[in-house]
């Protein structure tokens, strides 16, 4: 895309560039430089990828509150501001715009992901994949191996789960070992999902044992994700794992846990959380299935308004559940009333 400065100005005194700049960026003054970039396509200034690299990292922090339905289109918008930028630089100087489209794809990717579309967020994982090949940023080309892993998930691909996720372990250059431990922790959840509890276990120790020798051994370009990534996250995406292990006790603790330190503000977290928990009371040796339908009704609305299929795959395999087994419990029909409404 090309934009003279002047047209530049009148679509952000219009508003209609408010969704494609952060916050900081109020002020013709503070626009000059963006718009200055935009006219002299030759180079892009650092200034302006760090608006865009603000902006991302709001995004994750935004995902937690809003999910896919509100997020997608501006990040996509951007991505397209972005992939301009990057089409008009000189041969051999687009290095930095690669590395942060990358990181965007990435986002887009998770973010198709969670609103259920598993090819779009292949398709924009492959291109993350490939922007961080061409300018040989190993680190994001495994984190992008485990993102597939963490897609062939959520169609219960266990094979695919745990060989992406050993894949990413096996590239070479300089990797972070908090990288290697969320590569383990992902082929733990592919081991949980073949049904075996001792492979599960042993990646699940082993992304602990890396976390615990390495605290935030990370550099500052790595992905966004990995910065927040720790035992406390370990520990959490492990209950899935002790659930489908026949552990649903020690999971159900540690979803509680999970959930209570969790603010009310992060609805799409704290929604999918209750979720999770409201199958695994289901699958102790002592299942509660009023306490069951109680989390599952607290989740609907979240799931609709965040747009995350994470949570509606959670509240259809609930509604599966109750029906099959608690057919007259008046939670069952309230749930699957509402789920079918």
């Amino acid at each position: 895309m090309s934009l003279t400065r002047r047209e530049f100005n009148q679509l952000l005194a219009g508003g209609a560039l408010r969704g494609l700049l952060p916050a900081g960026v109020a002020n013709l003054d503070q626009a000059e430089r963006v718009s200055k970039t935009v006219d002299e396509s030759r180079r892009v200034d650092p200034q302006v990828l760090d608006y865009f690299s603000t902006m991302l990292t709001q995004h994750f922090t935004a995902d937690k509150m809003l999910g896919p339905r509100d997020l997608l289109g501006p990040v996509l918008a951007q991505i397209e501001v972005l992939d301009g930028l990057r089409r008009h630089t000189r041969p051999g100087t687009a290095e930095p715009v690669l590395r942060l489209l990358a990181q965007y794809a990435e986002f887009a990717g998770w973010l198709h992901q969670d609103g259920g579309d598993t090819t779009a967020a292949m398709y924009w994982s492959d291109l993350g994949s490939q922007w961080a090949q061409a300018i040989g940023d190993y680190q994001m080309v495994a984190y992008m191996l485990v993102r597939k892993s963490n897609i062939a998930l959520l169609v219960d691909d266990a094979v695919s789960v745990v060989d992406l996720a050993a894949a990413a372990r096996k590239v070479p250059g300089p990797v972070s070992p908090v990288l290697h431990a969320l590569a383990a922790q992902q082929e733990a959840r592919g081991w949980a999902l073949a049904n075996d509890p001792d492979e599960f276990q042993q990646r699940i120790d082993l992304a602990a044992n890396l976390l615990r020798d390495h605290p935030g051994d990370i550099d500052e370009t790595a992905p966004v994700y990995l910065h927040r990534y720790d035992l406390e996250t370990l520990e959490e995406q492990s209950a899935s794992g002790y659930r489908a292990c026949g552990k649903a006790e020690a999971a159900v603790t540690i979803l509680e846990d999970k959930i209570k330190a969790t603010p009310e503000h992060l609805q799409r977290d704290l929604g999918h959380q209750q979720a999770k928990l409201a199958n695994t009371v289901l699958a102790t040796a002592t299942p509660d299935p009023e306490r069951a339908a109680e989390l599952g009704l607290r989740c609907v609305v979240t799931a609709r308004t965040t747009g995350s299929a994470r949570i509606a795959k959670e509240l259809h395999t609930l509604d599966k559940t109750l029906t099959r087994r608690w057919p007259n419990l008046p939670g069952t029909a309230q749930l699957h009333e509402v789920l079918t409404a």
